[in-house]
């Protein structure tokens, strides 16, 4: 064997095993970043499906309270119409922004209710009641689920060398679900739904 084919088999073998370790980089960071976006997108339905809960809920609620307060036909429109929002809803900045106005909504609803002891009183809306702090914090528990999976599944894109190859294996970065600055005043402060007052 002339020292030139040594040569070129050193380098052949240098080439192959650059070759392997970049396949197998590329395999591992393909199967967690897949593993990130499998936890995000769960997250996600976890935050619809207590989302549509809620819009669930809001039927009930609308009708118990319109029993009491028949006059109050702005307030009922402005809840239907938010819960449409959140319904069709798509994305999560749609979702937060539709969020929002249904907590507003439900602000005016449960404004209403405190004008009328019967109502509070009522072991219907006392349920309904009841109900919906259970699914706000359940709607919190799984933001805050699927925020983490955002941070955890962005980050890993964002760190190199991944951010070289994540793009090219089909994988993006996601978007908190998050209120913009002028709804932030409104969301910081939750919903007051304690009738035992």
């Amino acid at each position: 064997m002339n020292k030139g084919e040594n040569t070129m088999d050193v380098t052949l073998m240098v080439i192959g095993g650059i070759a392997v370790l970049l396949a197998l980089f590329l395999w591992a960071t393909y199967n967690a970043l897949v593993k990130l976006k499998v936890r995000v997108d769960e997250a996600w339905s976890d935050i619809t499906v207590q989302m549509k809960r809620r819009a669930d809920l809001i039927p009930n609620l609308v009708k118990t309270v319109k029993g009491y307060a028949k006059h109050e036909k702005g307030v009922f429109e402005e809840v239907t119409k938010a819960r449409a929002e959140v319904v069709n809803a798509g994305s999560p900045k749609e979702a937060a922004k539709a969020d929002n106005m249904l907590t507003d909504a439900l602000k005016s609803v449960f404004a209403v209710a405190e004008a009328y002891p019967d109502l509070k009183a009522s072991k219907n809306f006392s349920e309904l009641q009841a109900e919906l702090v259970d699914t706000e914090d359940k709607i919190q528990g799984a933001r805050r689920f699927y925020n983490g999976g955002v941070r955890d599944l962005n980050t890993k894109i964002q760190l190199f060398p991944n951010n070289l190859f994540a793009g090219m294996l089909g994988f993006g970065q996601r978007e908190f679900f998050d209120v913009d600055d002028s709804e932030r005043k409104t969301v910081e402060k939750p919903v007051d739904v304690d009738f035992d007052k």
